[in-house]
C-alpha cells in the first residue's frame, strides 16, 4: 500500500486503532477519525512509529459538515484516498423493542447505520478523482447476520450496514471501487469492556459464543479489513465476511 491513503473513523481506539495501525504498516499514510482527541493522538504516534505519516481530525460522523471535513482533511494532508474503513460505532443499551427509547433508537441507527452512507457519500468522489478507485470496508456485526434478543437497534442498524455495503459493491464497482464489510465477532475493545462492566459471568458468556471459547483481539479484525482494501483482495466486493471463528455458522 504504498504510497496510497488510507483513512478510518472510530480509530482512536479497539478495531479502528489496530486497522489505522495495520494499513500503516502495510506502507499506507492512514488519517485518524474519531471525537476521543486523545485516544487519536497516541493512534497517530503509533502510526508514525511503523514508519508512515498519520492525521488525526476530530469527526463526528453523524455530521454531515465533520464528515465533509474529515474528508478534506485527507486530500490536504496526502493529496488523495484510496482506502476508507468506516467503523465508529455504538452497540447501545440492551433494551427490548417496547422499553428502547425513541431517542435510543436515533442514536444508534444515525452512528450506526446513517454515518456509513454519510461518510460513503463523501468519500466515493474522493476516490474516483484521482483515477485509480478504491476499497471500501464498513463494520458491521456478527449481529448484522443473526438476531440477538434486547438489542433491536443495534441488531437492525448492522443488518442495514451490510445491506447498505451490497448495494454500493454493486453500484461502483464498475467504477473501480469496491466495498465490503466485516461482520465480527465479539471482540475485546474499550466499548465491549465497558458492556460488560467487570461481570466475569457475563465475560464468559459473551466468549463462549465463540468456537475458540475466547474473544477476538482487535487486530485480528483489523487484518481482515486491510486485506478487504489490498490487491490480494481484488475480486471481492459486496460481501459482508464474518471473522468470529465459524459463530455464526454454528
Amino acid at each position: 500500500m504504498n504510497g496510497k491513503v488510507a483513512l478510518v473513523t472510530g480509530g482512536a481506539t479497539g478495531i479502528g486503532r489496530a486497522s489505522a495501525v495495520g494499513f500503516a504498516r502495510a506502507g499506507a499514510q492512514v488519517v485518524v477519525a474519531d471525537v476521543k482527541d486523545d485516544d487519536g493522538a497516541e493512534t497517530v504516534r503509533m502510526i508514525e512509529a511503523t514508519g508512515s505519516a498519520g492525521e488525526y481530525v476530530h469527526t463526528d460522523v453523524t455530521s454531515t459538515a465533520d464528515v465533509r471535513a474529515m474528508v478534506d482533511t485527507a486530500i490536504d494532508a496526502f493529496g488523495r484516498l484510496d482506502f476508507a474503513h468506516n467503523n465508529a460505532g455504538m452497540s447501545g443499551a440492551p433494551a427490548g423493542i417496547v422499553d428502547i427509547t425513541e431517542e435510543q433508537w436515533d442514536a444508534t441507527m444515525a452512528l450506526n447505520l446513517r454515518s456509513i452512507w454519510l461518510c460513503m457519500k463523501y468519500e466515493v468522489p474522493k476516490m474516483l478523482a484521482h483515477g485509480d478507485g478504491g476499497a471500501i470496508v464498513n463494520t458491521a456485526s456478527g449481529a448484522g447476520l443473526v438476531g440477538f434478543a434486547a438489542l433491536p437497534a443495534y441488531v437492525a442498524s448492522k443488518h442495514g450496514v451490510i445491506g447498505l455495503t451490497k448495494s454500493a459493491g454493486l453500484e461502483l464497482v464498475g467504477q473501480g471501487i469496491r466495498v465490503n464489510a466485516i461482520a465480527p465477532g465479539t471482540t475485546r475493545t474499550p466499548m465491549i469492556e465497558a458492556y460488560i462492566g467487570g461481570d466475569e459471568n457475563l465475560e464468559k458468556m459473551m466468549s463462549s459464543v465463540s468456537p475458540l471459547q475466547r474473544m477476538a483481539a482487535a487486530e485480528e479484525i483489523a487484518e481482515a479489513a486491510v486485506w478487504l482494501c489490498s490487491d490480494a483482495a481484488s475480486f471481492v466486493n459486496a460481501v459482508a465476511l464474518p471473522v468470529d471463528a465459524g459463530a455464526v455458522a454454528q
